[in-house]
């Protein structure tokens, strides 16, 4: 299964564009940061993650004011250069 389920904020934050089917489409920097337990010792976690998000799912992101939490959902594919990967995001649910 390619699931991925991320915590974070909205760091950066494309100008809206389509495919060439017409579907909107944005891009974005997630970024996480945590601390989790690894090895029975505490760890400070921090990413940034480059996402792309397709469809009606841009309007609700696009909304999302920059550096506000939300919990998103999606899956990893490879990123269009064959170099690292790229969340896709599906779903996201601004946290309030």
């Amino acid at each position: 299964m390619n699931r991925l389920l991320l915590s974070g904020s909205v760091l950066q934050r494309s100008a809206p564009r389509s495919t060439p089917a017409g579907l909107p489409v944005l891009e974005l920097v997630l970024k996480h940061e945590s601390e989790v337990e690894q090895a029975g010792q505490p760890r400070k976690v921090s990413v940034e993650i480059k996402a792309l998000a397709i469809g009606e799912i841009t309007v609700l992101l696009m909304r999302l004011p920059l550096g506000s939490e939300a919990r998103f959902a999606g899956f990893l594919a490879s990123a269009r250069n064959g170099r690292g990967w790229l969340f896709h995001v599906t779903e996201v649910e601004p946290v309030v």
